[in-house]
């Protein structure tokens, strides 16, 4: 009898030609984070893995982090398929569990074995209670739940089963980039696309020194919260002085915020380009500050042709805090350090834009030049979930 892990896929099950590359790249993204503690097989239906006997709450963690995982199960093998050793070895598991009521519940996949699985639930049920004193049968809400599953080349058993993330397998879906800020809303924003399957790259607009180093290792604690899902998550850092500067100082304050984000938007669609991202993520919410109406989304989204994605748009701010918690980058988001965003602020930011104002105001400053400047002069950070922490330096 053998102790293992195995992985139940819930929503790639529905995949049909393609569900061998879903599995593929699901068994790559477990792989490279679990690196060698483990041995993994699959086949259509789990996915098997195998470690060292002190190893299995460690790997259960990290498989709780990891999307495409519907449910996490630790099972034991049974390569014999008889009836007797069935027996035998169920009891012998449970008599290390405490417990007063059960209910045994059977999979028969391997349609040969010569046993029903009504017949084969009853059979068991029976033998437990013969063999184990003072146990009753509660099949609406027993203690313990024998799962038996006859396979083509084993039985597996197993009591305790936990809730994976679901989802897809991260890069499944191509690559995105997000547009990353201080706040609270862009992580979430990167967490729900990461689970649709999407890899991320990030991208932060510092402006120094109006915004603070600290500000930068903000960022950095965010991109490394996101990377336990992501695998990792490279983070493009662009300087963005001189291109808020001269927004500043030429154009009619109530346009800044407007601008400012439709340059945004021409950098993060430069950098898509060419890391060959599919998309752009951000975290607007519609309605929540004014660059997020309608009007105003429609005005700044007009630059790039590349598809931009709000996973928030709809939520409401209780909700996007609810899973900013969950997810653990509340706390760090709403540490005091302001960002382009927040900077220079007007006092009344205009919540209807005029599309052709806005052309007529940026014709005020060199932006292309400006903005072939600050893409060329990235910096690239590449940020893991195991990185020391940056919070010292906040």
């Amino acid at each position: 009898m053998q102790k293992v892990i195995f992985l139940k896929y819930g929503e790639l099950s529905t995949k049909k030609d393609n569900r061998n590359f879903f599995l593929k790249v699901l068994h790559d993204n477990i792989e490279k984070t679990l690196k060698n503690d483990v041995n993994i097989t699959y086949d259509y239906g789990r996915m098997f893995i195998s470690t060292k006997e002190g190893n299995f709450d460690n790997v259960i963690g990290k498989l709780k982090n990891i999307f495409g995982i519907h449910e996490i199960v630790v099972a034991y093998k049974i390569i014999e398929k008889d009836l007797d050793n069935i027996k035998e070895n169920i009891i012998k598991l449970l008599n290390n569990k405490d417990f007063k009521t059960f209910k045994v519940e059977v999979k028969r996949s391997d349609k040969s074995y010569p046993i029903d699985g009504m017949t084969l639930r009853k059979v068991l049920g029976a033998h437990i209670l013969k063999n184990i004193p003072d146990k009753k049968v509660d099949v609406n809400n027993p203690e313990v739940i024998v799962n038996v599953e006859i396979r083509l080349k084993e039985v597996l058993i197993y009591f305790d089963n936990f809730k994976g993330l679901g989802g897809y397998p991260v890069s499944t879906l191509g690559k995105g980039i997000l547009m990353l800020s201080g706040g609270i809303d862009s992580p979430v924003a990167g967490y729900l696309a990461i689970k649709r399957g999407v890899k991320i790259e990030a991208v932060y607009f510092e402006s120094p020194p109006h915004t603070s180093e600290a500000a930068l290792n903000k960022v950095k604690e965010l991109a490394k919260k996101l990377a336990l899902y992501n695998i990792d998550i490279k983070l493009h850092v662009i300087n963005f002085t001189e291109i808020q500067e001269a927004i500043y100082k030429n154009i009619p304050h109530e346009y800044l915020i407007t601008i400012m984000r439709r340059m945004f938007y021409r950098i993060s669609a430069i950098i898509a380009s060419r890391r060959g991202a599919k998309v752009i993520i951000n975290g607007e919410s519609i309605g929540q500050v004014a660059s997020q109406t309608l009007t105003s989304m429609n005005v700044i989204n007009e630059v790039v042709k590349i598809p931009v994605i709000r996973p928030v748009a709809c939520f409401d701010k209780l909700e996007i805090i609810e899973l900013a918690k969950k997810i653990d980058t509340y706390d760090i988001s709403i540490l005091p350090y302001e960002d382009c965003c927040t900077i220079f602020v007007p006092d009344h930011p205009v919540i209807n834009p005029s599309k052709e104002k806005c052309q007529e105001y940026e014709n005020l400053i060199d932006y292309d030049s400006l903005i072939y400047e600050a893409v060329k002069n990235e910096r690239v950070i590449t940020i893991t979930s195991e990185d020391e922490t940056f919070k010292d330096l906040l």
